[in-house]
């Protein structure tokens, strides 16, 4: 099977993602749009992803490139293909499937538990996932759950932290792809962020002091994705 991302940065990669595909015999593609290479036709992939980025989905006029994704992802959407989109990308997706992209009530950037809701728990593609597990987190934006979509995670930082629609479109605000090299790159590229500190937003140090959780949310991103595929 194909799996394909978009990415928006060059800091912000598929992650273990990329082991996932090499585990399962899929193969890998991808569109940088930050250099704009072409999106691939919907029905030659079986999974789209769609990465994260520092950018807010209302910006169109700094990244055009957005209006020409956004496109794009309806007619995924309309197409019936199967989308999981994290951070930004599940922002993006919950926008094109008619929900709203607004600031969170603070920022969430670290290591911090996220609990699946009722609906969660009872959903196919979050079976094996466990009711709370730590997740990754760099945002300060957050998405309202879209017109015929469930809620199915939260956390105490940001009510909606994942929802999924149509038995196939999966959106994560928060980051099981991570891994300890790229969680580097996020802390080189968004150091600003960090500051001012508040109990949602760790320190460099302590987010180092904690990766060794990358490798949990790694299994988790295994199961979620064998749920999705």
């Amino acid at each position: 099977m194909r799996i394909h991302t978009i990415e928006h940065v060059p800091f912000e990669g598929p992650g273990a993602i990329v082991r996932y595909a090499e585990a399962r015999g899929h193969a890998l593609t991808r569109t940088r749009l930050f250099l704009r290479e072409p999106l691939p036709a919907i029905e030659e992939v079986d999974l789209l992803v769609i990465m994260g980025g520092p950018m807010s989905v209302h910006d169109e006029e700094r990244f055009d490139w957005l209006r020409e994704e956004k496109r794009y992802l309806r007619q995924a959407v309309d197409a019936g293909a199967r989308l999981f989109g994290v951070c930004l990308g599940a922002q993006l997706l919950a926008e094109v499937l008619g929900g709203s992209v607004t600031s969170n009530n603070g920022r969430e950037i670290g290591w911090f538990p996220v609990r699946l809701t009722a609906q969660g728990e009872k959903s196919p593609l979050f079976s094996g996932l466990g009711p709370e597990f730590p997740a990754f987190h760099w945002h300060g934006e957050t998405f309202s759950i879209p017109p015929g979509a469930a809620c199915v995670a939260g956390s105490d930082a940001c009510r909606h932290q994942a929802f999924e629609a149509r038995g196939r479109i999966v959106g994560l605000q928060f980051h099981l792809e991570t891994t300890p090299e790229s969680m580097e790159l996020l802390i080189a590229n968004c150091a600003d962020e960090l500051e001012p500190r508040t109990d949602f937003v760790q320190s460099a140090g302590e987010m180092r002091a904690r990766q060794e959780l990358a490798a949990s949310t790694q299994t988790l991103l295994f199961q979620l994705l064998d749920n999705l595929m």
